[in-house]
């Protein structure tokens, strides 16, 4: 398999992970990842959930999805200046146990009733219309190296699908998000980042 440039480094890391003796969640050390999550607490909260407008909640995120994204940050394909001295601090061995640690938490629940619930109906459509499910499962928890997109901070959500549409954010699944972030209109935006939130 060839790979160039930052593919290159993505698939060095990759086989590196995957080479690490017992990958399997039940093997990691959830003690140890517990005292290397202190490091995401200030920013994603006390068990992984954000209390931080604009940063998202960890809690209940697939093991997988979690493991990617801290490798693609530590890679730098994708960018941001409060992880890059976060992820320079740990190893394959603390990826694969932050991710099993944040994937055992309780995710989030939706913090407030519905005040909008022609909105959510809106987003509803709009997650139909997106075919948000094939990728995010019918209840939107995610699997694998997809995220958990149910009950997420919803501010964080609309980020998210701005910066997917605008082609700012990259690293896994950008393609497929950027395929199906470009055509929503600023209000399927808000309608399913409110949806979302309160699932």
């Amino acid at each position: 398999m060839r790979c160039r440039g930052i593919l290159h480094v993505l698939c060095g890391v990759a086989l590196g992970l995957s080479a690490l003796p017992g990958i399997a969640a039940d093997a990691a050390d959830l003690v140890a990842a517990k005292e290397k999550a202190g490091l995401c607490a200030g920013c994603h909260g006390e068990n992984g959930i954000s209390q931080t407008e604009n940063v998202p909640s960890l809690a209940g995120q697939p093991d997988q999805f979690i493991q990617w994204q801290l490798v693609f940050f530590r890679s730098g394909a994708r960018k941001n200046e409060l992880m890059q001295p976060i992820v320079e601090q740990i190893n394959n061995e603390d990826i694969r146990n932050l991710g099993a640690y944040f994937a055992s938490l309780a995710p989030p629940k939706a913090s407030t009733q519905d005040d909008n619930p022609d909105l959510s109906q809106k987003g509803a459509q709009a997650a139909v219309g997106r075919r948000c499910a094939s990728c995010h499962t019918d209840t939107f928890a995610g699997t694998k190296a997809v995220a958990r997109i149910a009950g997420q901070r919803e501010e964080y959500l609309l980020k998210a699908l701005h910066d997917y549409k605008s082609g700012v954010r990259s690293g896994g699944g950008g393609a497929a998000m950027a395929d199906v972030a470009y055509p929503l209109s600023e209000e399927e935006i808000t309608a399913l980042a409110h949806y979302l939130a309160h699932l």
